[in-house]
């Protein structure tokens, strides 16, 4: 199933594809706030080392295929797959845009 994301989601992801945690971190605001395993991050330098770690420690794929608008949130489930534990899982990212930026993403089970 195609789905369609806003622009900045979809560069998001393809930038993950790409494993660029540069490009990723340019998806955000200067101020943005990532939530991942337990962790967070802060701002664009802290954002692009947790991407570029995770893809140095990790080798997936991830395929968006629900998204639900949840008041200020965008909530898109994906399909993970790769070589990390419990692979493959189906993931939420829970986006909060600002602008044509990301200001906030939580990904949960």
């Amino acid at each position: 199933m195609v789905i369609q994301l806003p622009k900045v989601i979809s560069d998001y992801f393809a930038a993950d594809k790409d494993s660029s945690g540069g490009a990723i971190a340019e998806c955000f605001t200067e101020t943005a706030v990532v939530k991942d395993e337990g962790n967070t991050y802060t701002g664009r330098e802290a954002i692009r080392r947790w991407k570029t770690e995770a893809t140095t420690k990790y080798t997936y794929t991830v395929e968006p295929f629900s998204i639900v608008t949840e008041g200020d949130r965008i909530r898109v489930a994906s399909h993970v797959v790769g070589d990390f534990p419990g692979s493959p899982v189906d993931l939420r990212y829970f986006f909060i845009l600002e602008g044509d930026k990301i200001a906030g993403l939580e990904i949960t089970l």
